[in-house]
């Protein structure tokens, strides 16, 4: 978790007080994009670094970051890289069965199950973070909800096959049960591949094929 902490100051900014307009234009500029696949790109690294730390957390040890804006760090310029988040005073969730808890740590929500523990993932990262953060966006770019919120799917799936070797248990299991808590179960095909990881079949599209320079990826729905 250290490596995951920032301190507030002139670089970064609490998400919470992100101004999207801005963000979108720095997106704009960053890939020389139309207004809508700025706010697709945009909207895909910020929600894959959002969610990974809880993603991660919960499949590879029943640990889940809040990550809810006034946890979150968050800093973005036009060089590489685009975005960075970060936490700041962190909150995680455990099971009351965790032995981290006979330890007194600070900073530990504690939780009786896995379904309590997953209903906790989804109120700080979806309901209280990324569904507000995706309106903004709307308000600002023409783009659908089922096309961003298809980035949220890919990525989780994403996060979860390059981590495969470090999971406990079928990373296709953890992907689908993930998944179905963010209600995003239907916007990825999913199989499992031949070292524990995942092959990812996007059912929606990041735009990144109308940048000037265009780019299909491999999970992508047009070929």
């Amino acid at each position: 978790m250290p490596d995951l902490v920032g301190v507030q100051g002139p670089e970064w900014r609490p998400a919470a007080e992100i101004d999207v307009s801005d963000l979108l234009d720095t997106a704009a500029r960053r890939w020389s994009a139309q207004p809508h696949a700025a706010a697709a790109l945009a909207w895909k690294c910020y929600s894959y670094w959002c969610a990974l730390p809880a993603v991660l957390g919960f499949a590879a040890s029943r640990r889940v970051p809040l990550m809810t804006p006034d946890h979150v760090l968050v800093r973005y310029s036009e060089p590489r890289p685009f975005l960075t988040l970060a936490l700041r005073s962190p909150v995680t969730a455990v099971l009351a069965t965790d032995p981290i808890v006979a330890t007194d740590a600070p900073g530990l929500l504690i939780v009786e199950d896995e379904d309590e523990l997953l209903g906790v993932l989804r109120r700080s990262l979806v309901d209280a973070h990324l569904e507000p953060l995706l309106e903004e966006f709307r308000k600002r770019a023409r783009i659908g909800r089922r096309t961003l919120w298809g980035s949220v799917a890919s990525g989780v799936a994403y996060g979860l096959s390059r981590a495969a070797d470090s999971l406990p248990g079928p990373t296709l299991d953890i992907a689908h049960r993930i998944l179905g808590v963010l209600d995003a179960d239907d916007l990825v095909e999913l199989a499992p591949r031949a070292g524990g990881g995942l092959d990812i079949q996007r059912k929606t599209c990041c735009l990144a094929f109308t940048l000037p320079t265009p780019k299909v990826c491999t999970t992508c729905c047009i070929r």
